[in-house]
């Protein structure tokens, strides 16, 4: 499932610089969160878990979504426009070293060694060696970009430790459905106001097509698998999928828009292929947490 899992966010820089060619990013957006919601929606009343009780749920989940979905989409779509796809795929593999910190800080049973360390460090290193030739910012708006693409990741790290922390024990359908509506309202005045009607904007055949590829396998079934696979390896042996990430992005970069590749790639993708196996790796040489045993399913809470 993780495989899976990484194979369906490996798509998505390719599918958002796609759609926002034509759409302003806010709104293209608010379109893929709403066609999730228009699936999700029902499904999460009619077939998902029990729905939280406590106000301080509904709180982490509204946070959370506000960060996971609303900040970091908003500095994501609009980053992208002035970098490459592949330069936003080197950025946001920055968020298992943005988990790595929050990790350590706030749970008890994800706590930074130096094995971990140095794996995410190498994975880091073989990521930068990959896309070297665009790091390198050349005007003020790609550096705007770089900023919030990096600002994006930052959001999707703190959000998946501390829904880890304190969110385990609800259900990955109500979670998911709880923050696309908690992020797609203040996402849509903004748009409203910033960009404009979503009737008078370009919607081009591309644009519907990615952001209803996004919509059905991002934000819908990715999401879903992101939090099944947090209660079972943790989140930074999540989110270490976005080291490898870059790696079958730069293959559909020069698949689709004709991305090179180079000697580079692949000594990078042997670096992050490294790195991923080495985090994977920890969890068979280590007991497993009283609080989350190895592959067993956290059982359902319906009330604290």
């Amino acid at each position: 499932m993780w495989v899976v899992t990484c194979l369906i966010w490996s798509t998505v820089w390719l599918f958002i610089k796609l759609g926002v060619t034509d759409v302003p990013p806010v709104a293209f957006a608010v379109f893929r969160m709403v066609v999730a919601l228009v699936v999700l929606g029902p499904l999460a009343l009619l077939t998902g878990g029990p729905l939280p009780r406590r106000r301080s749920e509904w709180l982490l989940i509204g946070g959370t979504g506000v960060l996971l979905l609303g900040v970091n989409y908003a500095l994501l779509n609009w980053g992208i426009q002035f970098i490459s796809s592949g330069l936003t795929a080197v950025l946001q593999a920055t968020t298992p070293v943005f988990a790595f910190v929050f990790a350590h800080l706030i749970l008890h049973d994800e706590q930074m060694t130096r094995w971990k360390g140095l794996a995410l460090a190498v994975g880091v290193v073989g990521v930068g060696v990959i896309f070297w030739d665009q790091i390198e910012a050349r005007d003020a708006r790609a550096v705007s970009g770089s900023v919030a693409v990096v600002g994006g990741a930052a959001c999707v790290a703190i959000a998946y430790v501390v829904m880890k922390r304190r969110g385990t024990t609800l259900h990955p359908t109500v979670i998911t459905a709880g923050q696309l509506v908690s992020a797609v309202v203040p996402l849509s005045i903004y748009s409203a106001i910033a960009e404009g009607s979503p009737f008078s904007l370009p919607w081009t055949r591309t644009a519907l097509l990615s952001g209803l590829y996004l919509a059905l396998l991002g934000s819908v079934a990715g999401a879903w698998l992101n939090y099944w696979l947090l209660k079972r390896i943790g989140a930074t042996k999540l989110l270490s999928m976005g080291l490898i990430e870059p790696l079958i992005a730069v293959i559909l970069g020069a698949m689709v828009l004709g991305e090179q590749l180079t000697l580079r790639t692949a000594a990078g993708g042997i670096l992050i292929l490294v790195s991923v196996g080495v985090v994977l790796d920890l969890r068979r040489t280590s007991a497993p947490s009283p609080i989350e045993p190895a592959l067993t399913p956290t059982p359902q809470r319906t009330g604290d």
